[in-house]
C-alpha cells in the first residue's frame, strides 16, 4: 500500500496522468481481485492462504527497499502506517477472505463492498473536513438504491450466507474506516516502506490467527500459485497503491465511489470465469450503481473569469 508520495502542485503531470488511467485500472485490478481470491481458496485455508500471501509482500519488497533505500519515516508517521494496515490489510482483507470462505459469491461481496462510498460520503464531512455537494449526495443515493437492488436480486437467486454477510459487512466497515484514516493521517513516505509496513501488520495479525483457528491448508496447485502472484503483485501492492494515491488527489467521497464500478465488472469476470450468474434485476440494478459514480466522480465544470476578472 502507498503512503503520500507529494504534493500535487509538484507532481502535476503524474496527477493529470494518475486521474486519467488511476481509475478504470483500478477498478479493472480490484474487480479481478474478487475472482482470485475465490479461486485461490480451493486450495488454502483462508487465514493461512492471507498470511502466505502477505509473506509473499514482504518477500517482494524487502529486496526493493534494498535497492531503493527509501527514507524512512520518523515519529508519529510509523503509527499512522500501521494503523491504515491494521484497518485494511489486516481488517479489511482477513474478512472479505472469510467471507468468500463461507460461501458469499464473489458478485455478492462486490455489491456490498461498493456501499463503501455511502459511509464515506456520510463521515468524510465529519472526520476529514470535506464538504459533498448535492450533485454527488444524488449520486451516491443512487449508487446505494442500485447496490442495494442488485444484492436483493443476487439474494433470491442463490440467497445470501449468514455468515458470510457479516464478515462482508466487516470487510466494509474497515476499509471505509482506513480510507478516511488515509485521507486525514496519510504523509510523506515512500510507497514501498509504506506496503512494507502495513502488510508486515497483516501479517502478524493473520498467521497467529491462522495458527490458532486453522489447519493451516495449503494446497501448492498451478492455479493457487497463479491467484497468489496476482493478489500480491496486482492487489496487495498495484491496486492498493492506486486508491491511497486518488484518495490523496481528490476528495474521499469522490474517489470511493469508484467502488460502485466493481460490482459490474465483477459479476462479468465472475459469470465468465467461475459461471455465477445475475439475474436480470441485478444487472438494472448494477446500471442504476453506474450512473450514480458517473455523477459522483464527474468533474464540475470550472466556471470562465469574465473580462473583468483577473
Amino acid at each position: 500500500m502507498s503512503a503520500r508520495v507529494g504534493r500535487v502542485d509538484g507532481f502535476g503531470d503524474a496527477a493529470r496522468l494518475l486521474r486519467t488511467v488511476g481509475p478504470p485500472l483500478f477498478v479493472l485490478l480490484w474487480s479481478c481481485g474478487f475472482i482470485f481470491l475465490r479461486i485461490a481458496l480451493d486450495d488454502a485455508d483462508p487465514l493461512t492462504l492471507l498470511a502466505t500471501r502477505y509473506a509473499l509482500v514482504e518477500a517482494v519488497l524487502l529486496p526493493a527497499a534494498l535497492v531503493l533505500r527509501p527514507r524512512l519515516p520518523r515519529g508519529v508517521a510509523w503509527l499512522h502506517l500501521a494503523m491504515t494496515g491494521l484497518l485494511v490489510q489486516a481488517g479489511h482483507f482477513n474478512f472479505v477472505t472469510l467471507a468468500l470462505a463461507q460461501g458469499f459469491a464473489p458478485g455478492n461481496l462486490a455489491l456490498l463492498t461498493s456501499l463503501q462510498p455511502i459511509l464515506v460520503g456520510l463521515l468524510a464531512p465529519l472526520l476529514a473536513g470535506e464538504a459533498v455537494s448535492g450533485r454527488r449526495w444524488l449520486g451516491l443515493a443512487l449508487g446505494l438504491a442500485g447496490a442495494v437492488g442488485a444484492i436483493l436480486a443476487h439474494a433470491r437467486l442463490g440467497g445470501l450466507p449468514v455468515a458470510g454477510l457479516l464478515f462482508g459487512m466487516l470487510g466494509l466497515f474497515t476499509l471505509t474506516a482506513g480510507t478516511l484514516y488515509e485521507r486525514r493521517f496519510g504523509i510523506a513516505v515512500h510507497p514501498v516502506t509504506a506496503s512494507l509496513v502495513q502488510c508486515g501488520v497483516g501479517l502478524l495479525v493473520s498467521l497467529p490467527l491462522a495458527a490458532w483457528l486453522e489447519p493451516m491448508h495449503l494446497h501448492p496447485t498451478p492455479r493457487l500459485m497463479l491467484a497468489l502472484a496476482y493478489l500480491v503483485l496486482a492487489n496487495s501492492i498495484v491496486a492498493l497503491t492506486l486508491l491511497l494515491a486518488m484518495v490523496r488527489l481528490g476528495e474521499a467521497s469522490r474517489v470511493s465511489a469508484l467502488f460502485f464500478l466493481v460490482p459490474p465488472t465483477t459479476a462479468l469476470i465472475a459469470w465468465a470465469v467461475l459461471g455465477e450468474a445475475v439475474p436480470p434485476l441485478g444487472w438494472l440494478g448494477l446500471a442504476v450503481s453506474a450512473a450514480g459514480v458517473a455523477i459522483v466522480t464527474q468533474e464540475p465544470r470550472r466556471r470562465r473569469p469574465s473580462s473583468g476578472e483577473v
